[in-house]
């Protein structure tokens, strides 16, 4: 997966609590067989009427947050089922980062997964930066996992906590099977001895 290191973007606000996964990405659309696409049915049901016409005052809708690649949001984000096809839904858009005070246990690892940093912050926090995505025309944030901060250049300066082995893996850009490739060495010598003794005991 792609590193994240540092990242300044435009910040969209989301100013909802307990958003849960089923909303990110809707359950009809957990039957596709491929990781990509997603984005398209991003809060499918937000952002459009049961008629498929677009609800103008959903955020996701406001070209003001257009090419936006950090979410800010409420606590509790990423609760409910555990579908991975969140972290992608969220991932195919565009969003590398979100903000909140609090994340669900299961998305939280499912977003490491896929390259998305979870940002948590306190709710005073976030409510300002929720309040100036809403109000500050063209509102950039600096996201540095490197350096576990977050600053938007007008004052706003916060730390963050973070795990560091999850934040080694993304900073290198290591998923799952990255991991197991950077141990592809030791894997084939294993492979190549644990076959020829089953040669040997089968002669």
């Amino acid at each position: 997966m792609e590193p994240f290191r540092t990242l300044t973007s435009l910040a969209m606000p989301l100013d909802r609590t307990n958003v849960d996964t089923d909303q990110i990405i809707p359950k009809q659309f957990l039957k596709r067989i491929e990781r990509t696409g997603y984005g398209d049915f991003l809060f499918f049901d937000w952002r459009q009427t049961p008629t498929g016409e677009p609800i103008a005052d959903f955020v996701l809708n406001d070209p003001r947050y257009k090419g936006a690649q950090i979410m800010v949001a409420g606590k509790n984000f990423g609760c409910g089922s555990s579908r991975e096809h969140a972290a992608w839904a969220l991932s195919d858009y565009g969003f590398r980062a979100v903000i909140a005070p609090t994340f669900a246990d299961i998305f939280y690892s499912n977003a490491g997964k896929n390259g998305i940093v979870l940002v948590k912050l306190s709710e005073e926090q976030v409510d300002e930066l929720l309040k100036n995505a809403s109000t500050i025309p063209n509102y950039q944030l600096t996201v540095s996992l490197e350096a576990q901060t977050v600053t938007d250049g007008r004052g706003f300066n916060a730390s963050f906590e973070f795990d560091a082995f999850r934040k080694f893996c993304l900073v290198e850009g290591l998923d799952d099977i990255g991991l197991t490739l950077r141990h592809a060495a030791e894997l084939d010598t294993f492979e190549k001895q644990h076959d020829a003794a089953n040669w040997l005991k089968a002669k």
